[in-house]
């Protein structure tokens, strides 16, 4: 019997449940998977703890990689044994086996390992279309990407990096620092212990910079409109202390003409000609050693509760696998 993490209510990590589930035979469109890693990411606490509600009972996880075994019809550009990544809406990959639609999946190269895919589908297509389309960085720019030592966050330095750019980073401690560091990050800002805005300040003699790339929300909100330039740009991709509070219009008009936006990985990546070409770039940057996926946790999958632990209690660096 096939083995997958299902839930019924909102809730804490003990919510989730290691269970046996039926797995059918593809239908027209769809293939049937053996996951060989499965990707952990803060939007899957998000759904656990119905902050982004779900439909229930439910299953959670957004990314993985493996194997194909089965192809239903009309499907012909996928067959048994293809290697195959995915990011994935609605949430199940906290699975051994599923069924899919085909569409939802790209060919993972042989040139990287099942754990790799399953790590950057959905962190790595963010950074993507984080540098590369909502702010096209170029050679010469500064810029502040908060929780540098993240999953996001170690791609976004290294890629940044890779682009020419200055990549200022906020992490909480030391050991946090070193590790941004080590993944292109010039500047790592000690947030609890360093004024970020000031240093950014500092940093780049008075200007600011051009973008700010912000995944903590409540928390860094304010702060982090401070660090912008004069007609910069605040992205705000996540919020792993809390929403936003309300937005009043005055305090990007205030701060010289800001720019606002929220976008999301699936409005990027929602035309298929998009998806494939975004992934490929993302699998070539990763083949050629630009970026490389640091996979620092791996946990059981069916001690994910142990994972989302770690995760929201921010003992985790990089990226993390569950291994079905």
């Amino acid at each position: 019997m096939v083995k997958a993490i299902r839930f019924d209510k909102a809730g804490g990590p003990e919510v989730m449940k290691w269970l046996d589930v039926e797995v059918g035979e593809p239908g027209d469109g769809e293939v049937r998977l053996k996951q060989h890693a499965v990707g952990l990411n803060y939007i899957d606490v998000y759904f656990r703890t119905g902050l982004y509600p779900l439909p229930l009972p439910g299953g959670l996880g957004m990314e993985a990689a493996g194997e194909v075994t089965a192809v239903g019809a009309g499907v012909t550009d996928l067959k048994p044994g293809d290697r195959v990544a995915y990011v994935a809406r609605p949430p199940g990959a906290y699975a051994q086996e599923r069924v899919m639609p085909a569409v939802q999946l790209v060919r993972l190269p042989d040139a990287l390992s099942y754990e790799q895919g399953a790590s950057v589908m959905l962190q790595g297509l963010t950074a993507q279309y984080l540098l590369r389309r909502t702010y096209p960085v170029k050679a010469g720019d500064t810029i502040l990407i908060q929780a540098a030592a993240g999953g996001v966050g170690l791609l976004v330095c290294q890629w940044a990096k890779a682009l020419g750019a200055t990549v200022i980073g906020t992490v909480g401690s030391d050991e946090k620092a070193e590790i941004a560091r080590a993944h292109g990050c010039d500047h790592a800002i000690v947030y609890t212990r360093e004024n970020f805005t000031k240093r950014v300040r500092e940093i780049t003699n008075g200007a600011g910079v051009p973008v700010v790339y912000d995944s903590i929300g409540k928390d860094t909100f304010t702060a982090s409109l401070d660090c912008l330039a004069p007609l910069g740009l605040f992205v705000s991709f996540g919020n792993a202390s809390g929403p936003l509070p309300p937005i009043d219009s005055s305090e990007f008009a205030g701060r010289g003409s800001l720019f606002f936006t929220r976008p999301t990985l699936f409005t990027y990546i929602g035309k298929r000609g998009d998806y494939e070409a975004m992934s490929a770039e993302l699998f070539d940057v990763l083949v050629s050693g630009k970026v490389k996926s640091s996979i620092n946790q791996r946990y059981p999958l069916q001690d994910v509760g142990k994972a989302h632990e770690d995760l929201e209690g921010r003992r985790t660096t990089g990226s993390t696998v569950l291994l079905p």
